[in-house]
């Protein structure tokens, strides 16, 4: 377990040297970000995760040998605590979508790194999903054409769950944290925490992007 008060330490992964040298710039000008490895391809970005050390990767999507999200499927199989964010020129709906299917908690462009990448970087610390600008109504728009489709839930599981894990995953999904979901509903802390492990578990999800894309898909949180 890292220290909580320890910077978040970074790897970064870009076939353009001049590119992470930007990107390293914006990251150690904060207190609670470091770059402590860089990488020019996702193949390289791989081994260098999977030496230790990292918190954190940041992947460029169009790299040499392995893409980033190729980069981003193989580190969420083999290191599933390492968050991950795709960095991009492409403002591309499909990229975006397999992007998060690839793992990554967020998806920041490269001509507004300087605005959204260390918000992005610490939502992805803290196991929250980030999502650019304007990427909602892409969202918005994929669920509305799988209902056109003939009103398609592919990834909704038979396996129901408890009217509190229900009160608990809205929660989840509308940002709340346990201690406040926990005072909301008058139990611990480590209760939710619990309901919360229990619901991954019954669900077959791994966080709290994939929990918040099911609470959409079964109506108890608007798109």
């Amino acid at each position: 377990m890292t220290d909580e008060s320890a910077p978040t330490r970074v790897l970064l992964a870009d076939d353009h040297t001049l590119v992470r040298r930007g990107v390293r710039l914006i990251l150690d000008g904060e207190p609670d970000l470091t770059v402590v490895a860089e990488a020019g391809d996702g193949a390289e970005a791989v081994e260098r995760a999977r030496a230790g050390d990292i918190d954190l990767a940041v992947l460029d999507v169009a790299m040499p040998r392995m893409t980033g999200l190729q980069a981003a499927r193989e580190l969420s199989r083999r290191l599933p605590g390492l968050r991950i964010l795709i960095l991009t020129m492409y403002d591309n709906e499909q990229y975006f979508f397999e992007a998060l299917k690839a793992g990554a908690g967020g998806y920041v462009l490269k001509s507004v790194a300087d605005r959204d990448l260390v918000q992005a970087c610490r939502a992805a610390v803290r196991d929250e999903p980030f999502i650019y600008p304007g990427a909602e109504r892409a969202l918005v728009r994929s669920y509305l054409e799988r209902l056109h489709r003939g009103g398609d839930v592919d990834g909704l599981p038979d396996r129901p769950i408890t009217e509190r894990e229900e009160e608990i995953l809205k929660l989840v999904a509308e940002g709340h944290t346990s201690k406040e979901i926990g005072t909301l509903l008058f139990i611990s802390a480590k209760t939710v925490e619990r309901h919360r492990a229990n619901l991954l578990q019954k669900l077959g999800m791994r966080d709290r992007l994939e929990l918040t894309r099911y609470a959409i898909r079964a109506g108890l949180i608007d798109p």
